[in-house]
């Protein structure tokens, strides 16, 4: 009995302890905790991103590689003038010696021996080479060699004992959407780190038969050039090289294998040579398949050759198009350009190409490339002249394009000088608003030809144009006066013209 007395007191109590608590509202029910992991479901065949932030630690990534990163200043005495003068800008007596300047951006060693990759545009023109290693050391650096076409500088230094190099990986498995870092010294600010993912791969800034930048939103800023884009394994796969202008999270960079592949000849010889043949290229697409009535969907198309060239040396000419060098098939016209520009100046290359769907052979003994040229200024061109045009045609043009006969009386007006050799209509006026617009198409642009048809009037131009069908493609080849290169360019003719 005292047994059962003591138990039915402690339920009781337990019991009214319980009732308080629910009527105070104190009481939750707890989460149920299950030992067995959660499995994630997967839907229309997708799995769970392994490249998700949470999964890679940038922390061990930096950790890695900050010993390999190092700070570059660039110091000139000045008095050389303004090597960037462009060519229609005249001397300023006052401004051929100027005074000292220093700059300064990022590097990573390679090689023990202290090898480290930089930007060209980083030590150009430099007197005074300091590198500051990650430990605070400061060493002298001299150039071994730069590669200014893709921006690239090879830079030495010694005094030290061994120093960290940071692993190479390879460009060419890059994915769009990949997470990456970079690192480097942004405004002073020495060993920064940002994070962001591959924006885009192959793109064209400045020479669009070698640019082959990483896009990245990873940040960037002055400073930064010449320091390393990292992958998530912890390896450079990039040198961070330029930013745009228009944005603040736009960045590119040098892809690694693209430097890696010059590195013996700026060990050796401190400069690069390439192949050249003196070929304006383009893809084969199907609009110009189509317009064109090609035999082929894959090749090179010959959009110009230059005067004196290898290639006009043998018998290459526009419409032309390359299928394969040396027996190995060419799908693209980058394709081409990378297997020329591998080859020393002085070498034979055997082209196959197709003329009117014949296929024939040229020996094409290859010169250096020359250098590149400063880009064309617009704004400072005096091509932006808003006179009015002389009478156009029709008000709702086809295309959205107005043209007029190409003479010498609007050459010399507008300033233009347009080899004799380039006859056709020169387009005055682009409408953006045209249903039918052609973007690629800019004002100044002499048509010379439609669908392979002389065009030596505007009377020839509206004939043909307005003949055109809705769903036809036209192959406008022509001459664009701001490059001073002939081009293809398509257009696909709609129902709102």
């Amino acid at each position: 009995m005292r047994r059962f007395t003591v138990l039915t007191v402690a339920l009781s109590s337990a019991v009214a302890f319980l009732v308080g608590v629910i009527l105070a509202g104190g009481l939750t029910p707890a989460p149920t905790i299950s030992s067995a992991p959660r499995t994630l479901t997967t839907r229309g065949g997708l799995r769970p991103a392994r490249d998700a932030p949470g999964a890679v630690n940038f922390a061990d990534v930096a950790e890695k590689i900050n010993p390999s990163v190092v700070n570059i200043d660039a110091a000139s005495r000045g008095g050389r003038g303004n090597p960037r003068r462009r060519p229609d800008e005249t001397a300023d007596p006052q401004r051929e010696f100027e005074v000292p300047r220093q700059g300064s951006g990022s590097g990573f060693i390679i090689d023990r021996k202290g090898y480290i990759l930089t930007n060209y545009h980083v030590i150009e023109e430099a007197d005074r080479i300091t590198v500051t290693l990650a430990d605070g050391r400061v060493l002298r650096g001299e150039v071994v060699g730069s590669d200014p076409a893709i921006d690239v500088a090879l830079v030495r230094v010694s005094g030290g004992a061994e120093l960290p190099e940071a692993p190479l990986g390879n460009s060419d498995d890059l994915r769009v959407g990949e997470w990456v870092c970079a690192i480097g010294n942004p405004l002073g600010y020495v060993h920064s780190v940002t994070v962001g993912v591959v924006s885009f791969i192959g793109r064209k800034l400045f020479d669009a038969s070698l640019d082959d930048y990483i896009q990245t939103d990873a940040a960037i800023n002055f400073g930064n050039s010449g320091g390393p884009l990292i992958n998530a394994r912890g390896e450079v796969i990039g040198i961070n090289s330029a930013i745009s202008a228009r944005a603040s999270n736009i960045g590119f960079a040098v892809p690694i294998n693209q430097a890696a592949a010059i590195l013996p000849q700026l060990k050796t010889r401190g400069k690069v040579s390439r192949g050249f043949i003196g070929v304006l290229l383009t893809d084969v697409t199907p609009d110009l398949q189509r317009s064109l009535k090609l035999p082929v969907s894959r090749g090179a198309l010959v959009q110009d050759v230059s005067g004196d060239s290898p290639a006009e040396r043998a018998g290459v000419r526009p419409y032309d198009i390359i299928v394969s060098v040396d027996g190995r098939d060419i799908w693209t016209n980058e394709e081409l350009i990378r297997d020329i520009s591998g080859r020393q100046p002085g070498t034979v290359a055997h082209l196959d190409f197709l003329r009117e769907g014949h296929r024939q052979t040229a020996s094409v003994k290859l010169t250096e490339r020359p250098p590149r040229e400063t880009g064309f200024d617009e704004t400072n061109s005096g091509l932006t002249d808003r006179q009015r045009a002389p009478r156009s045609l029709p008000s709702d043009p086809p295309l959205g394009l107005t043209v007029r006969d190409l003479d010498a009386a609007i050459t010399k007006r507008l300033g233009l000088e347009i080899p004799p050799s380039i006859q056709g209509v020169i387009v005055m006026r682009v409408d953006p608003a045209s249903a039918p617009f052609v973007p690629t198409i800019r004002r100044l642009f002499v048509i010379m030809e439609i669908n392979r048809q002389p065009i030596r009037s505007a009377d020839e131009y509206l004939k043909i144009v307005s003949a055109a069908r809705s769903g036809d493609v036209l192959a406008f080849y022509g001459y664009d006066p701001l490059l001073g290169q002939r081009a293809f360019v398509t257009a696909t003719v709609d129902d709102s013209r």
